[in-house]
């Protein structure tokens, strides 16, 4: 059984290598936290699984000059990788990832607990000792440390040669030997021991087979998909591997470049790359849709690769150019591949090579049952993740929408430095809360594109007064706008009205545009659309900052950047099933567990179709970060969290009693005036007591899932923030608990 310092040395000789099939490093600092934990306190780590091989065959990454018998890691990469980082204080040769991960661990030779370096709690602080460091210079470099502290002196440096000895443990390694074992083999091998961690897809199966003939595959197409995402659009391996596919093999399943070699698949890899890129020219210049956001229906784009295929790699007009686009905009209008996505690829493909874009539409008109047609009905849905934001963007940018403050098109060509759009809600949201549902309010046809100067300026009018003015200024602005022009639709009162009218306006100009495409009449011969940037805005709305601060409290801990305001659609059906406030799609930790979804508007979504999916729903902000403060504390090894205890200035009982009650009282209120209930306060107030919730409240990187809710229905005098700032209870609070307080409150408008 060999060393950890053996394994590391033979990392860095080029012995012990990753094969190219296996994926990145995706363990959070926790995992690093709670491996570093368990083997300084000597627990069971798990053992080592290695390819034993001396065939060339095999692409590996990692790899220096070296001859003979090679170890390829098949199963412990997470932490073998966590180790070498700790240890070296440097990623691996083979490493893909994060390193901020294992990066800066400190051990406190006080508390025997692991934690990464924060200088406010650290610094200055001599028990608190670099992990790296100490490997590097040995228990014996810190004598002086402890000078001041004769009798733990020696405990402490017990416990730094205790952990320093950590390079001394070994490993159990089983081998897989054998010249004569194939990558699939191998792979299959690798799949049923790693079934606790990341599985690989079949895009990851064909792809290590091609890496055996081409080693240089994968690294190619990641400068690809990093050149694309430069450009604002995000891929994954899997589909720029799927648009070569298609060209090399004309078929959906992956399983069909078994047959293709390596020169024939570089060929075609070449090739789909130069077509995706004359598709994403004519979706920008032709559409309008310049950026990720707005980049619909992307697995129709493999089809649209097959076709240039068959047309020399290019269109071979304009008018046969926005036949595409046609079909292409109508397949993801109708999540065309939102359901079994190999299948319909399957039966495009064969319609493609036998008929061309023609066969497409009749196709997918036939699957439509009659014409394909855009309805009013149609723009119904609410949020960006909305099937028809793309849509009302794409209309945005080609018909002339002009801005309301400067009269000029929305074309980034004529706005020059002002092309930086937002989305602007016609009628505010703040003026109909208290009236309307979340999804009203949220209404996909109460949106708008205006540049961020004119957005600012408007700020939070009413409709009634400001849209008269701009119409005023800029006749006809309004009808470039698709707003309804009679003034009785502006009131609050007509909301709903007045949301019916626009999506109307909208389904005529869609269908006009649409068929323009279709027919050919819409060709003209203005130059290409010019790239716009959509930035965010409203940050007044507390539910928006919830989502972000949870978001960058995530990357922060390690987890993966989730998709906001996603659609997700039925595997089998292509019906849509929620449009998410975030999700995971490989779970929070990429390739780790199953699928995970926000969803803060439950009674809109199939959650028992869902779940039934295997996807794990959260239908609150709070509850998903509970279940990752749960995830880190099992991962890192720590008991569960309990609230720090009350400061000495806080022991007044009396005090916190009256707090007690004062905070049970908002909770009555806030169901009798407000309408809101929250199980979850009357559960902690129970549980932890009036200080300790209060304090953990306001300890979340993120406003309670409470607040957002009585921000929603203008009580945020029922809020605990709001009592944390009382007079009558003030000191009970630190000043930082206050301040927290405080900002909260003023930020939402509320006169703290």
């Amino acid at each position: 059984m060999p060393k950890l310092s053996t394994l590391l040395d033979e990392i860095d000789s080029g012995t012990v290598l990753l094969p190219e099939f296996q994926r990145g490093y995706v363990w959070n600092r926790d995992q690093v936290r709670g491996l570093m934990r368990s083997l300084y306190l000597g627990y069971p780590v798990g053992g080592l699984l290695m390819w034993e091989t001396s065939s060339d065959g095999v692409s590996v990454r990692g790899s220096v000059e070296s001859a003979g018998v090679r170890q390829l890691l098949l199963d412990g990469q997470q932490r073998v990788t966590s180790m070498y980082g700790v240890v070296r204080g440097t990623p691996p040769p083979f490493f893909e990832g994060d390193a901020s991960a294992f990066t800066g661990l400190h051990f406190n030779v006080k508390d025997e607990v692991f934690e990464f370096y924060t200088p406010a709690k650290m610094s200055g602080d001599p028990t608190w000792v670099s992990v790296t460091e100490l490997f590097d210079n040995g228990p014996m470099a810190y004598l002086t440390r402890f000078a001041d502290s004769k009798d733990d002196a020696t405990a402490y440096l017990n416990r730094l040669n205790q952990l320093a000895q950590v390079r001394e443990r070994e490993f159990n390694q089983e081998k897989i030997t054998g010249a004569s074992k194939s990558v699939d083999e191998v792979v299959d091998i690798f799949n049923k021991v790693n079934s606790g961690g990341t599985k690989l897809s079949k895009g990851d199966l064909a792809l290590a087979k091609l890496c055996a003939q081409w080693p240089e595959a994968r690294s190619e197409m990641r400068d690809d998909l990093d050149r694309w995402k430069q450009a604002g659009y995000d891929f994954s391996l899997d589909w720029l591997l799927r648009n070569a596919t298609a060209v090399a093999t004309g078929r959906a399943l992956f399983s069909a470049l078994d047959k293709v070699s390596a020169p024939e698949f570089k060929q075609a890899l070449e090739s789909s790359v130069q077509h995706v890129g004359a598709f994403l020219d004519a979706a920008s210049g032709r559409l309008g849709l310049d950026h990720d956001r707005v980049l619909m229906g992307r697995y129709a784009v493999p089809v649209v690769s097959l076709l240039l295929s068959q047309h020399d790699g290019r269109f071979d007009d304009a008018a046969h150019r926005d036949k595409v686009l046609y079909w292409y905009v109508h397949s993801a209008l109708w999540g065309r591949f939102g359901g079994s996505t190999e299948t319909y690829l399957q039966q495009d493909y064969e319609t493609a090579k036998r008929a061309g874009v023609d066969g497409l539409i009749a196709a997918l008109e036939r699957s439509r049952g009659g014409r394909l047609e855009v309805h009013a009905h149609d723009f119904e849905g609410s949020t960006r993740g909305s099937r028809f934001y793309p849509l009302l963007y794409l209309l945005t940018r080609v018909s002339g929408a002009r801005d309301f403050g400067s009269g000029l098109e929305l074309k980034a060509e004529l706005l020059g430095k002002l092309s930086s759009l937002q989305i602007h809600h016609i009628f505010p949201k703040a003026l109909l809360r208290e009236k309307y549902d979340r999804g009203d309010v949220n209404a996909l046809a109460n949106f708008c594109f205006l540049t961020q100067d004119t957005n600012i300026q408007i700020g939070k009018r009413a409709p009634e007064e400001y849209l008269a003015e701009i119409e005023s200024k800029h006749p006809g602005v309004l009808a470039s706008q698709w707003i309804p022009t009679d003034p009785e639709l502006w009131k609050v009162e007509n909301y709903l009205d007045f949301l019916a009218a626009r999506r109307e306006l909208l389904a005529g100009a869609a269908q006009s545009f649409l068929e323009g495409l279709r027919s050919g009449t819409g060709v003209s011969d203005e130059p290409a659309l010019g790239r716009a940037t959509v930035v965010a805005n409203e940050p007044d709305d507390p539910r928006t900052i919830q989502i972000r601060d949870m978001v960058s409290e995530l990357r922060r801990l390690g987890y993966a950047e989730p998709s906001t305001d996603a659609e997700i659609t039925d595997p089998v059906t292509g019906r849509a099933l929620a449009v998410a406030e975030a999700f995971w799609p490989g779970g929070l930790q990429v390739g780790q567990g199953n699928p995970v979804v926000l969803e803060l508007d439950p009674d809109d979504a199939d959650l028992p179709r869902l779940e039934e999916l295997g996807y794990e729903v959260f239908t609150s902000v709070d509850a998903l970060l509970g279940y990752v403060t749960r995830r880190n504390e099992a991962a890192s090894g720590e008991e569960a969290s309990s609230p720090e205890p009350t400061v000495e200035a806080t022991n007044d009982d009396a005090l916190v009693l009256d707090l007690g009650r004062e905070l049970a009282a908002c909770y009555n209120r806030a169901r009798r005036e407000a309408g809101y209930t929250s199980p979850q306060l009357r559960s902690m107030l129970a549980e932890l007591g009036p200080l300790a919730t209060a304090r953990k409240l306001l300890s979340s990187p993120t406003v309670s899932d409470g607040f957002a809710d009585l921000w929603e229905r203008n009580r945020l005098d029922l809020t605990v923030e709001a009592k944390v700032l009382d007079p009558r209870f003030i000191s009970v609070f630190t000043e930082d608990e206050i301040g927290v307080a405080r900002r909260r409150l003023e930020q939402f408008g509320y006169a703290a």
